[in-house]
């Protein structure tokens, strides 16, 4: 087993790992940028290094000085989390090189998996079903596959993911714009204009299959994750299982999911998503080669710990037990918490936290980086923490999260909280009828606003000008009345309430 381990990633997820390492008996080593120094990952590892500064394309994701801060620190291994350098092949080939173990899959398999259009053909050649779909190198031929297809069709980035470059074209005469906007954002996301064209599936759900296998040709699934709540085509709630999914289908998806791994030699933990359409019918999305942001609900299902088991399968050991032996029980949902305001379309309000109050009790987790006095910075993602809770039911899991959301208290910064709780009591959600346009198709419940009419606007305008001028009068005719009551007192009272009030 490893000795020292480097965690190449920063907030919660670093401090997810950081605790693994140390129940395993291992030492942990921090890298940090200079905005990050005082970051609650690095004064909780044993050992930390600066690797540049605040811009992740300077720190982060320069894995040269990743390398150099496991060759300073003499690290067996390196852990990358998610996002940043977690699915960079290039990376992981480079730690090959070096002699230090990657925890995570392959670099081969890292390659096969990273551009969507090429894991398509692959998985379709597996037997996975995949959506419909193309690739163009013109707008000329998108029109035309789209035409063949039938609209409305999805583009999507090659090389992209968390919901860059991707735009639904209802019509040809929308394709042109969608299409330069398109590659346009995935440029600039990830370096690659490559896009594709795919069948828009009308009202989908995204549902997801975790995976693990491990160095000898075992891969298990550890069943789904329901992911449909999401604002700009991001995640923001999960839960597990599938509030519409049968036993058949979740096996099902399970062994297409094992399949679809094998098929590219995996280990480590990695995660299939589908488009599941309302007919139940589902469809390969993408393979995430990394671990998910919203592992911790599979790990309160299954009783499982997927860091300690990406590391022991790093070390060359087997699996801790087959499919048969991984049961599930209960329910369990995740709440994603940022730095956000909803109404402003969830623009991220980075800033410094004030107050921090963290639920706690029966069957609460919160994963963070966070700490009363800390900053939120503009430069990453603005994730506070993950609220994850667990019941051995569903009902009885949506009213400990609300519970538990009613305890969280964050000030100092604008946070999605109340958005969390609104949609935990939405007739809606709690009967689990949702997919992924449930938030703009709530946006007055969840939001807590509506866009106003411009006759309602006009109204609006004169309430709020017939208010301010109606206070404006009081606080004068106050200060008036105050005044004339300060000239019939005493010189002794009014000396008196002069030093009173200094």
């Amino acid at each position: 087993m490893f000795k020292k381990v480097l965690v190449a990633n920063r907030g919660e997820i670093a401090c997810r790992v950081i605790r693994t390492l140390r129940e395993m008996g291992i030492r942990s080593v921090a890298v940090y940028s200079d905005v990050d120094r005082a970051a609650l990952h690095v004064r909780m590892a044993d050992e930390a290094v600066p690797i540049g500064e605040a811009p992740a394309s300077s720190s982060y994701l320069r894995f040269d000085r990743v390398l150099e801060a496991i060759k300073q620190t003499k690290a067996d291994a390196v852990h990358p989390g998610y996002g940043f350098l977690s699915e960079n092949a290039a990376f992981a080939k480079a730690c090959a090189d070096s002699g230090v173990v990657f925890i995570g899959p392959p670099a081969s398999a890292i390659s096969s998996m990273g551009s969507k259009t090429a894991a398509r053909d692959l998985m379709s050649k597996a037997g996975v079903p995949v959506v419909p779909g193309a690739t163009c190198d013109t707008v000329e031929q998108a029109r035309q596959r789209a035409q063949e297809l039938g609209y409305p069709v999805m583009l999507k980035a090659s090389a992209g993911g968390g919901g860059k470059g991707m735009r639904l074209v209802h019509s040809a005469d929308e394709m042109a714009s969608a299409w330069e906007r398109a590659k346009s954002e995935s440029k600039k996301a990830f370096g690659d204009d490559t896009v594709y064209l795919e069948k828009a599936i009308i009202q989908p759900r995204h549902v997801e299959i975790q995976v693990l296998g491990d160095r000898h040709g075992n891969v298990v699934h550890l069943f789904e994750r329901d992911c449909s709540i999401q604002r700009r085509h991001q995640k923001v709630v999960e839960e597990t299982p599938c509030p519409v999914l049968t036993q058949d289908i979740v096996e099902k998806m399970g062994e297409i999911a094992v399949k679809g791994a094998k098929s590219v030699d995996y280990f480590s933990a990695g995660t299939f998503e589908f488009l599941l359409s309302a007919d139940k019918s589902f469809y390969f999305l993408e393979m995430n080669t990394r671990l998910q942001v919203e592992h911790p609900i599979t790990e309160w299902v299954t009783g499982t710990d997927l860091v300690r088991e990406m590391v022991r399968v790093a070390a060359g050991e087997p699996l801790s037990w087959t499919q048969e032996q991984i049961q599930r029980r209960g329910a369990s949902i995740e709440c994603r918490v940022y730095a956000e305001d909803p109404s402003t379309n969830f623009l991220p309000s980075p800033g410094t936290i004030e107050q921090l109050r963290v639920p706690s009790g029966p069957g609460v987790r919160d994963d963070s980086g966070a700490y009363p006095g800390c900053t939120i910075s503009s430069y990453y993602d603005p994730l506070v923490s993950k609220l994850a809770v667990w019941a051995p039911t569903r009902d009885q899991a949506i009213a400990r999260m609300r519970r538990a959301l009613h305890e969280y208290v964050v000030t100092g910064i604008r946070t999605n909280l109340a958005f969390h709780e609104r949609l935990m009591a939405h007739p809606d959600f709690v009967a689990g009828n949702y997919d992924t346009g449930f938030i703009d198709a709530h946006r007055d419940q969840l939001m807590g606003y509506g866009v106003p009419s411009a006759d309602m606007s006009e109204s609006l305008a004169v309430a709020v000008a017939l208010a301010a001028a109606g206070l404006e009068r009081k606080a004068a005719g106050a200060a008036r009345a105050e005044s004339l009551d300060a000239s019939r007192l005493s010189a002794w009272v009014t000396t008196h309430r002069s030093r009173r009030s200094t």
